[in-house]
C-alpha cells in the first residue's frame, strides 16, 4: 500500500474494523513524555507504542541505543494489538515521522506491508480539527506471523565491507555529522565515507513529506546505487527510509545500530563536511 496517508484519509477510515492506529509519540530527552501526551488525548482508537519498551530491545555494550526488539516479543505485542495479515496499521507521532517510521519499518521488515504513516503526524490531525479522545481502546487480539526480510537490514560488518558504489547516508543534524558536538553517543563524527542526508530536509514547513518529485531530486546523483541509511540509533533514519520509499527506492537498507553502535567500537571516525560537497575527509 502507499507509505503515507493524509489526515482526511484516516478520518474517513477511522472506524474500519481492520485498521489499527498506532500512536508512537516519544521524546528522546524525556522517555515518558509521549505516553503522558497519549493519556491526555490521541486519535480515537489509537493504541500507544513506546519506543524503548515496545519498539526496541534491551541495550547492551554494542548494538546501539535502540536495538531491534526480539522477533517473538514484537510478534506477541503486535498480536495483542490486533494486527494480523489482514490488518492495516496507520502510525503517527509528533517527531517528524521518525518514531512512526520506526514502526512502519519494523512491520515491513517482519513481512507486513499493510502499514502507512500519517503524513504530518498528530499535529496535522489536530490542525484539521478532527476528533481526539482520552479513551484507551481494548483491542481484539489476533495472530501476527513474522516473516523477516533480512535484505532490509545491515549490520556493522556489512557497513565495513560495503562496496565503493554503495552510498551510506547519515541522517543526523549537521553539527553531529561534522563532529562539532555529540550529545548522546561516546564519540563525535561520522562513519568514514558517509554523506550527510539530514532527515528533516525531506519535510515541508508544515512537517509533511515533500512531494515525490522533490524527494527524487534529493537523491538524483545516487538514485541507481545501493543505499544504506543510518542515524544515531536507527530511529530518525526511518524518516529517510520513508522518503526514499516515496522517491522510488523502497530497497534502501537500514543500519539499525547506527552511530551509537559504530562509536561503541574502536573504529575509524571522520569529521567535517560531507564528501557530497566536494570536500575530502
Amino acid at each position: 500500500m502507499q507509505a503515507l496517508v493524509t489526515p482526511q484519509w484516516l478520518r474517513d477510515h477511522l472506524h474500519d474494523e481492520r485498521i489499527v492506529i498506532a500512536d508512537c509519540r516519544f521524546a528522546l530527552s524525556a522517555s515518558e513524555q509521549g505516553a503522558q501526551e497519549y493519556e491526555v488525548d490521541h486519535i480515537p482508537g489509537a493504541l500507544y507504542f513506546h519506543l524503548n519498551r515496545d519498539l526496541s530491545g534491551p541495550k547492551g555494550e554494542h548494538g546501539g541505543r535502540h536495538p531491534l526488539p526480539d522477533i517473538n516479543a514484537i510478534a506477541a505485542l503486535f498480536s495483542r494489538a490486533g494486527i494480523d495479515e489482514q490488518t492495516t496499521v496507520i502510525a503517527y507521532d509528533d517527531q517528524e515521522m521518525s518514531m512512526a517510521g520506526r514502526l512502519w519499518w519494523l512491520l515491513r521488515y517482519l513481512g507486513h506491508d499493510r502499514v502507512a504513516v500519517l503524513d504530518g503526524g498528530y499535529a496535522a490531525w489536530k490542525k484539521a480539527g478532527y476528533e481526539v479522545t482520552a479513551d484507551v481502546p481494548t483491542p481484539q487480539a489476533r495472530t501476527f506471523v513474522p516473516r523477516p526480510r533480512p535484505e532490509m537490514l545491515v549490520g556493522i560488518e556489512d557497513v565495513q565491507k560495503r562496496t565503493p558504489e554503495t552510498v551510506l547516508l547519515d541522517s543526523r543534524a549537521g553539527e553531529r555529522y561534522r563532529g562539532e558536538q555529540e550529545p548522546l553517543d561516546p564519540k563525535a563524527g561520522h562513519i568514514p565515507g558517509a554523506r550527510h542526508f539530514f532527515y528533516k530536509d525531506n519535510l515541508a514547513a508544515d512537517m509533511t513529506m515533500l512531494p515525490p518529485e522533490q524527494l527524487k531530486a534529493r537523491i538524483a546523483d545516487f538514485a541507481d546505487r545501493e543505499i544504506i541509511v543510518y542515524c544515531g540509533s536507527g530511529v530518525t533514519a526511518c524518516t529517510n527510509l520513508l522518503a526514499l520509499h516515496q522517491a522510488g527506492r523502497a530497497d534502501a537498507k537500514l543500519y539499525a545500530g547506527s552511530w551509537s553502535d559504530w562509536s561503541s567500537y574502536d573504529l575509524p571516525v571522520a569529521k567535517g563536511p560531507t564528501p557530497a560537497e566536494g570536500i575530502e575527509e
